[in-house]
């Protein structure tokens, strides 16, 4: 496997690598009602310059990553304003939980795109992304993420953590 990539596309790719480890360690985290400001931040971080850098990659049309960029900027924005502007009082405990269960997805979502185009391995299994083995490899995704975000929605209550919740 060699990603011959442009040094801002390296950038964004260690960016969103980045805060996807980090994004699933704090997703983890919020199903065992823990919570850590410097790894949250550092995701908020990560994947919000993920998405920055993505939007300024060289394109010539709109194309589905965009979408997913701005969907993922969507939720990144409910969390950094249940997190740092309500401080998770009320349903803005439940909306950051969904959140950044949802960023951290996304980031999954596309890795699992870019992993089918650029893996020399997985090309020919999904050659235009819409054979069965990409299918099942994104409901995988989901499926998980579906299952952590419940997880993360009904058992993360931040108490302990400093926020006063």
């Amino acid at each position: 496997m060699m990603l011959n990539l442009t040094p801002l596309a390296w950038i964004h790719t260690i960016l969103s690598l980045v805060a996807l480890v980090a994004g699933v360690i704090v997703v983890l985290d919020m199903i065992g009602s823990k919570f850590s400001a410097r790894l949250t931040a550092a995701y908020l971080l990560t994947s919000i310059a993920a998405n920055l850098t993505g939007f300024i990659l060289p394109a010539d049309r709109i194309l589905p990553s965009h979408i997913v960029g701005v969907l993922s900027s969507m939720a990144l924005i409910v969390a950094v304003i249940g997190l740092y502007v309500r401080g998770l009082a009320g349903g803005w405990r439940r909306a950051y939980a969904i959140a950044m269960t949802v960023s951290v997805y996304f980031l999954a979502f596309v890795t699992v795109a870019q992993a089918f185009l650029k893996i020399s391995a997985l090309q020919p299994l999904a050659p235009t992304q819409t054979e069965p083995p990409f299918a099942i490899a994104q409901l995988v995704v989901i499926a998980a993420f579906v299952a952590l975000g419940w997880a993360a929605t009904t058992r993360f209550h931040a108490s302990g953590s400093g926020l006063g919740v």
